[in-house]
């Protein structure tokens, strides 16, 4: 019997693309996981973000995260699929431990979410302080 371990892949899709071609990447990464034997526990796609630095000519990315089961001995066969899909322009799949699911577990109960600094109102001109 396999037994499935947790894991969690962050995806960064080629924002330039259409949003159907966006939509097709994201469930060609969905059925991926599904296809090699994973259980797909939470999806969280974040939208399209301007990237630190560019990735093949790219400065727009869209983000996705997801949380799924799996077998350690499918996620090789997961990143290969991963490796050789030209919409994908990185993903990073990492196992969950007892000891981070602990930390998120606190970090859940004792803080307050806070929106990302591109979602909050830019300050106006004119309020800078002037010493």
């Amino acid at each position: 019997m396999k037994t499935l371990k947790q894991y969690e892949c962050t995806v960064i899709i080629d924002g330039g693309l259409q949003d159907d071609a966006i939509a097709s990447a994201m469930e060609l990464v969905k059925s991926t996981i599904t296809g090699k034997g994973g259980v797909i526990n939470n999806v969280l796609e974040v939208g399209r973000r301007k990237m630190a630095y560019l990735i093949r000519k790219s400065s727009i990315g869209y983000y996705a995260h997801i949380e799924f089961d799996a077998a350690p001995t499918a996620i090789a066969e997961i990143e290969r699929v991963f490796r050789y899909e030209d919409a994908l322009l990185r993903f990073l799949i990492i196992q969950l431990s007892s000891p981070l699911l602990e930390m998120r577990k606190r970090v859940e109960k004792y803080s307050v979410v806070l929106g990302s600094t591109e979602d909050q109102a830019e300050p106006e001109a004119g309020s800078s302080a002037k010493s």
